[in-house]
């Protein structure tokens, strides 16, 4: 493919710009490739996290051309020719070191998510249907990709009162499981800011492991919280009985 003309960012929490770099590079390669081969030819000091360069350990996530994506599975030969290509650190979470961003405010929201509890004598035994729409959410590698791109998280600074796309995918597949007996609606309601989401599908666009995550998800469980919160018969209800 001849040389490829790049922007990398080098920096750190205290500020950084882009540095250029031309790579050769070769028939096949894939933007991690082209990292590792500035680390071992041009700056052995550049950082950025990567670990399976199969797509499934989500440790690779960066900015690449402005748009979040896996290094590991965004190919070179997809880009036009001449076309300079800018690699940058994820923008909504805070910067450690040139490609690598602290990532733990999931971390901290993961934990308050309680976890997957079946209902007193609960039948083991289900169909098939209900196993296929909880598997598609078993399939999110963590790469944050999601959480990076959504908009309430990167521009509207929610962290610590929204979750993002990646929880509700976890959470949707808690709730519609069908011997889950946990409640989640007023977690979602309240700390988690459900509300918050405004169904731009950004999420869903950048996940590279194609789970619909606005569709099959978020909207179910917005579903959820409105039949709780919002349907006036339901107030009613409650207000007779008590309940």
């Amino acid at each position: 493919m001849g040389k490829v003309h790049m922007k990398v960012y080098r920096g750190n929490s205290e500020g950084g710009e882009l540095k250029d770099y031309n790579v050769d590079v070769e028939e096949g390669m894939v933007v991690l490739d082209v990292i590792h081969k500035i680390q071992a030819t041009q700056s052995s000091d550049l950082a950025c996290r990567w670990n399976c360069k199969a797509g499934k350990c989500g440790s690779c996530s960066a900015e690449v051309n402005g748009k979040p994506r896996l290094m590991c599975m965004t190919r070179m030969n997809t880009f036009q020719e001449g076309e300079t290509v800018t690699v940058a650190p994820m923008k909504t979470f805070p910067l450690l070191k040139d490609l690598a961003t602290d990532v733990s405010y999931n971390y901290e929201v993961n934990k308050k998510i309680p976890p997957f509890t079946p209902k007193e004598g609960a039948d083991w035994h289900w169909e098939q249907e209900d196993v296929d729409r909880v598997q598609e959410f078993r399939k999110c590698i963590e790469c944050f990709l999601c959480q990076d791109t959504c908009h309430v998280l990167r521009d509207h600074d929610k962290m610590g009162k929204f979750a993002g796309p990646r929880f509700f995918v976890r959470i949707a597949s808690l709730e519609m499981h069908p011997i889950d007996g946990e409640d989640r609606v007023p977690l979602l309601k309240g700390e988690h800011g459900l509300g918050y989401c405004n169904i731009t599908k950004c999420c869903t666009e950048v996940c590279p492991e194609d789970i619909h995550i606005t569709d099959n998800a978020i909207i179910p469980l917005k579903e959820r919280v409105v039949d709780r919160y919002y349907d006036p018969l339901r107030i009613l209800w409650s207000k007779i009985t008590g309940k």
